[in-house]
């Protein structure tokens, strides 16, 4: 019996030893914009913890051309998107292996390019759901795509079929899945700046709101109970009800200048933050019994150089307790107290002042890892005492497609996945290893 007993406990002792080593190296996808939850957060462990090297060693790289949009991973494909303009403008859909960096397939369509601003290439991020990929490009093309293939499901061309009242730097907002729906930010006219499709054939389902589009990407929230769709427009900010699209609630964020929204909302205890170029910062209360909302406060600057609270352009802010964590007009990395705006600290040692500078926060565990648009990866602290830098790297160059000044630019968002991360230029995707040996 002591011999049985014995042996129970020591299989029971390797279970346990599996579990935890599991849980220790748990490892995820990265299918849509921000992420598996659309947050930014990045919850895989066994990663490092710092950098060996000035600079990484891809994985593998493929050559690509321009687009603004950040890689997706899912099962086992990396998507991405770019433009072509010789012999004949193109937008691309490029699907390679995630493990070696093989292209398996390419979608590409004539797409030419009407009055958008910054023409490099497409914005929104590939989105991934049961083997199918949802791609939007900049002037409206959609395409409902076999993950595994390449083949067409679906497609729409939004901007003929809805007149879409083009945003200065095109469609932007990546696509949304949401339970069976495809849900998209156009822009369109007839109340259509909201457009939600089935997801599996394509059809309309609902459209809301007369607005002009902006370039947020929507989100779903838990409020109240339920499921809220938020979606931060050219003019307000909407909280839809994603199965019918019907108003919940909507409150006025209008610009000063130009639609300028592209940071895409945040939400932290039952309060909602949101942020632009020209407008500053908006914090609003979410109620808790019923899907309503309430200002807590507005903060904008004279100007978009001298600032109040947050004026962010790409960067979406990194909401944690009681303190929210931004990048400023001109690159400047701020601490914020959620309470009210008031600025805690701010540092430049991340990189260099220079306007619309952008830097993407990503927080892991209890560090916050930092893409900068100098091609830069950052593992970072950051609390309301201060920045903490435990380690940096280059990462890839900066490319002068996205940007022509300061030597060029790296603005897509990259993707942490599978203990990899994936991020782009105008020349090539790479993939590099962070897990720990």
């Amino acid at each position: 019996m002591t011999s049985g007993r014995a042996s129970a406990i020591s299989s029971l002792s390797v279970v346990l030893a599996v579990m935890v080593f599991a849980q220790s190296t748990r490892a995820d996808d990265w299918p849509q914009w921000r992420g598996p939850k659309r947050d930014g957060v990045w919850r895989e462990t066994g990663i490092i913890s710092k950098f060996e090297g000035r600079r990484l060693k891809p994985a593998w790289s493929v050559p690509i051309l321009g687009g603004y949009s950040g890689p997706t991973v899912a099962d086992g494909r990396v998507f991405v998107t770019d433009r072509t303009t010789k012999p004949s403008q193109t937008e691309r859909v490029l699907c390679f292996d995630e493990k070696t960096g093989k292209s398996l397939w390419t979608h590409q369509y004539d797409c030419v390019y009407s009055n958008v601003g910054y023409d490099t290439g497409p914005r929104a991020s590939v989105s991934i759901d049961n083997g199918r990929a949802y791609s939007l490009g900049s002037m409206g093309h959609l395409f409902c795509l076999d993950a595994k293939s390449g083949a067409v499901l679906f497609q729409h061309d939004l901007n003929t079929e809805y007149g879409i009242r083009m945003p200065v730097w095109g469609i932007a907002a990546s696509p949304l899945i949401e339970d069976d729906l495809l849900i998209v930010q156009i822009g369109g006219e007839r109340n259509a700046c909201v457009v939600a499709f089935d997801k599996n054939d394509g059809s309309e389902r609902w459209r809301a709101l007369g607005d002009e589009a902006s370039y947020v990407a929507p989100i779903v929230i838990e409020q109240a109970g339920r499921r809220v769709l938020v979606v931060y427009t050219g003019q307000n900010v909407v909280g839809l009800d994603p199965k019918t699209g019907a108003v919940l609630w909507s409150h006025s964020f209008p610009p000063k200048r130009m639609v300028i929204g592209i940071s895409t909302p945040v939400v932290h205890d039952n309060r909602l933050f949101l942020t632009n170029f020209f407008d500053g910062s908006l914090m609003l209360a979410l109620g808790d019994t019923e899907p309503t909302v309430k200002e807590l406060w507005r903060r904008g600057g004279e100007d978009e150089q001298n600032t109040d609270a947050l004026h962010s352009i790409i960067s979406t802010p990194y909401f944690a307790g009681d303190h929210i964590y931004g990048i400023d007009s001109y690159g400047e990395l701020r601490c914020l107290e959620a309470k009210s705006g008031d600025r805690v600290w701010e540092t430049l040692k991340t990189m260099p002042k220079a306007r619309w500078a952008t830097a993407h926060l990503i927080p892991n565990g209890d560090k916050v890892w930092i893409f900068t648009e100098r091609g830069k990866l950052i593992i970072a602290s950051l609390t309301p005492q201060g920045y903490e830098e435990i380690s940096r790297t280059h990462l890839i160059d900066p490319t002068l497609g996205q940007l022509r000044r300061r030597g060029g630019v790296c603005w897509t968002h990259p993707a942490f996945a599978n203990k990899h991360v994936f991020v782009r230029n105008d020349k090539e995707l790479i993939s590099v290893d962070l897990s720990a040996k």
